[in-house]
This record gives structure tokens, C-alpha cells and sequence, in this order.
């Protein structure tokens, strides 16, 4: 690990811990150099997982780019951090288990919306109105109407 202060590259763990409810290690290192403290987190890989699209293309599957997706539908909304991360982890645990491979981008979508519906109404219909295509003010007023209806 290189220090991101003086950029050396000998450093000692001082402390290590599990974190997000044991799928990543919380290590704090101190450089030897420099004596400078700062925290790294180990993750398990993924073996490449590929997300088939809907015009048959493929695309490597980036957690990242799930994680976006949720901040901006939850933007400006009573969510905090933490919680999008975990619904992050839960669905990226339930792909991996599911799925070797491939995975239909139908079955993230799925398993987002489900977990926005739970989460918050608001944040659910940001997100279908993308992930659906909403073209009219009407697609938005289905919707609401579905999701009043389940409530």
C-alpha cells in the first residue's frame, strides 16, 4: 500500500475490523516513513459478472454504477449513505449468489425497485421513470397509482 502523503510504500496495520456486516476489512496503517495514519478497505473480487442489457449488448457489471444510479434516485431525500450502500451490498450479494456469469439488467432493476418501493415512494418513481422510459406526464401518474395501490 503506498502512503497518500509522501507516497512511500512500507506501512504497518494497526488495526483491522470487519466492516458492512463482514463483507469488507476496516485497516488502519501507519507509514513507516513518515509516521502518517489513513484507513484501507479490503473487498472481496467478484469474478467478472457481465449484465446482459435489453438490446442484447453486454457490459462488464460495475457496482459503482448501481451505487450512482441509487444516490441520484435518492437524491434530496430523508436516505442516508449507509443505507443506500447496504441495499447496495444486499443487491449485489443476491446477483452473485443468484447468477455465475450473467445477469438479465431486468433482474438489478427488479431487485432495485423492489428495495426503492420498501424504502421511499419518492426515490421508487425517480428511478422507474428511467429504468421504465417514462416518455409522458401519464407514465408518472401510473405509477403513483400502482404503488398507492399497494400501500
Amino acid at each position: 500500500m503506498r502512503c497518500p502523503k509522501c507516497g512511500c510504500q512500507d506501512d504497518k496495520v494497526i488495526d483491522s475490523r470487519a466492516s458492512r456486516e463482514g463483507a469488507t476489512i476496516r485497516r488502519r496503517r501507519q507509514c513507516i516513513a513518515c509516521g502518517y495514519r489513513y484507513t484501507t478497505y479490503e473487498e472481496i473480487e467478484r469474478a467478472g459478472l457481465v449484465v446482459l442489457k435489453r438490446d442484447g449488448r453486454r457490459e462488464e457489471f460495475s457496482k459503482e454504477k448501481l451505487l450512482s444510479g441509487l444516490r441520484k434516485a435518492c437524491q434530496k431525500r430523508p436516505i442516508s449513505p449507509k443505507v443506500i450502500e447496504d441495499m447496495v451490498e444486499r443487491i449485489v450479494n443476491e446477483i452473485t449468489d443468484q447468477y455465475e456469469r450473467e445477469v438479465p439488467a431486468e433482474v438489478i432493476g427488479k431487485l432495485v425497485m423492489d428495495g426503492l418501493r420498501s424504502l421511499d415512494q419518492v426515490a421508487y418513481v425517480r428511478f422507474a421513470s428511467v429504468y421504465r422510459r417514462f416518455q409522458e406526464a401519464t407514465d408518472f401518474v401510473q405509477e403513483v397509482k400502482k404503488l398507492e395501490g399497494k400501500v
